[in-house]
């Protein structure tokens, strides 16, 4: 009978162990791309983290972040590593070779940051016949890969976050950095001789990347997200780190 009960109690905290690890989400980011993801007290905050938050609130969910370089948040999701990447992500066609995306939550603007002087006065000057302007990018995001399509590898110089790119602005290195509006604006805030340029570059959507094969997944979040933006939760969280102009 003790053995029984031995066993019956092994079983027991095994199943209650799996519940316990069922129960949380882990999200993968890049914690460098202010509003969305950024280190506030050595803790992620952000429009990401906050909507990632409240998902999994919906779910009945605990939520881990964890903090990656922005290419490796696909890898990790398609590994299952991490359960789903939030990371300010564009859905591509070649992104969705890889995983799905969720619906829209949110819709980015990439812009280009110059020093204040700069020859580059719009996106057209990038575009111009003979034009060799460097441009420096966040590696593996949607501004490196239009960039790269657009202008060639010899043109792009490619940066392990936005801040290391923006420091090559400074320093020379790069004629321009494109990349997404909002942290664009955190960068140019922080270091004086910059500037943000009317002109944009690109718009796009911005989605939560989850497993191929994790479709449950996938309907539980676009379920708990539709809930979030009908009830104008996504709306006052975007709003709360964007305040409108």
């Amino acid at each position: 009978m003790k053995k029984l009960i031995a066993v019956l109690l092994t079983i027991s905290l095994a199943l209650g162990c799996a519940a316990a690890l069922a129960d949380t989400l882990t999200m993968g980011t890049n914690a460098s791309f202010p509003p969305y993801e950024f280190y506030e007290d050595q803790k992620i905050v952000g429009i990401d983290a906050e909507i990632a938050q409240a998902i999994a609130d919906k779910l009945g969910m605990q939520l881990e972040i964890a903090d990656m370089e922005f290419k490796a948040i696909i890898p990790a999701v398609t590994e299952g590593k991490i359960d789903f990447g939030m990371a300010g992500m564009t859905v591509t066609e070649e992104r969705l070779q890889s995983v799905n995306f969720s619906e829209t939550y949110a819709t980015g603007i990439q812009a280009i940051i110059v020093k204040e002087g700069s020859e580059i006065a719009s996106v057209d000057d990038l575009y111009k016949e003979g034009a060799a302007w460097k441009i420096g990018v966040q590696d593996s995001t949607t501004g490196d890969i239009y960039c790269t399509d657009d202008f060639g590898e010899e043109r792009v110089s490619k940066f392990p976050v936005g801040a290391d790119a923006v420091e090559a602005l400074k320093t020379g290195k790069v004629d321009c950095v494109i990349i997404d509006n909002e942290p664009a604006k955190a960068y140019v805030a922080a270091n004086e001789g910059l500037k943000v340029l009317e002109s944009q570059y690109a718009v796009e959507d911005y989605a939560i990347a989850v497993a191929l094969n994790n479709t449950e997944l996938l309907d539980k979040i676009n379920g708990a997200l539709k809930e979030l933006i009908a009830d104008g939760t996504v709306a006052a969280i975007i709003a709360k780190y964007i305040p409108a102009e």
